[in-house]
Parts: C-alpha cells; sequence; structure tokens
C-alpha cells in the first residue's frame, strides 16, 4: 500500500484545491491531509477565515482523502516519523527552494518520494479574501 501525505491552510477551499488532492490520490492507495492550524496559520502572519475545525471537517469529506490529521508543526520530516508516507505532495512553488531542497535530501535517506503538483493559477484563497475586501470596501461607500 502506497500512502501520501500533503498538507495545506486549505481556507476558503476552491477548486486548486480540490485538484491538488484528487491528482495526488490518484498517485497513492491513502491519502492523509494535514490541515494547519490557526496557532500555526497566524505563526505565518496571517489568521484564517475558516475556523481550524470547520477545515478539518471540510477536508475530512472531500472523497479523495482518507484521513486528516491536524498540521501543528513545519516540520515535514516529524510528521513522517508519526505516519510513515511514501509520497509527499506539495506545490512547485516550493521546487528547488533551499526548505525544500532540504526536505529531499531527508526524505531520499528514508526512501520518500517528492511529488511537485503545478501551482493551480486560477482561483486562490488569496485572490477570494483580496475581492471580498474590495466588495466589502465599496460597499461601505
Amino acid at each position: 500500500m502506497v500512502i501520501g501525505y500533503t498538507t495545506g491552510v486549505f481556507d476558503l477551499f476552491h477548486v486548486g484545491h480540490l485538484n491538488m488532492l484528487k491528482n495526488a490520490k490518484g498517485m497513492c492507495d491513502k491519502l492523509i491531509v494535514g490541515v494547519t492550524t490557526d496557532e500555526l496559520v497566524s505563526y505565518k502572519h496571517k489568521k484564517a477565515v475558516i475556523p481550524f475545525e470547520e477545515r478539518m471537517e471540510i477536508v475530512r469529506n472531500i472523497r479523495y482523502v482518507d484521513a486528516v490529521v491536524p498540521q501543528e508543526s513545519m516540520d515535514k520530516l516529524e510528521m513522517w516519523k508519526k505516519l510513515k508516507f511514501d509520497i509527499m505532495f506539495v506545490g512547485d512553488d516550493w521546487y528547488n527552494t533551499e526548505k525544500w531542497n532540504a526536505y529531499e535530501e531527508q526524505f531520499h535517506s528514508v526512501g520518500v518520494k517528492i511529488v511537485y503538483f503545478p501551482y493551480y493559477k486560477g482561483t486562490s484563497s488569496t485572490l477570494i479574501n483580496e475581492t471580498l475586501f474590495k466588495i466589502r470596501k465599496e460597499d461601505e461607500k
């Protein structure tokens, strides 16, 4: 059995999230998804619109997802020690970065393959947030 793992905030869930989960599931038998906790989101100086428990429930109910776990740390190797996944899925915006080159070395030593999916260029949570902000500003006028 091939176990896959990916993580994300999954705030304002959109088709880019869905496509990534669908494609990841197509490459493994069991897909485990780490959903970033509100505390970890705030560490990145951001705030999720949808509360953590609700984001977990949304992702849990996507048919391509077999299990959902909280992502409480950015340390992917720590999560591998708990879950023993075979493949890690990540957006290609991280490809060839210092951080992910280091992860590739670490994961290679334990037999984990990292698959980079093309970053979805359409709708994004950031774009949705910016659009909502502009609409609300216009409504205040």
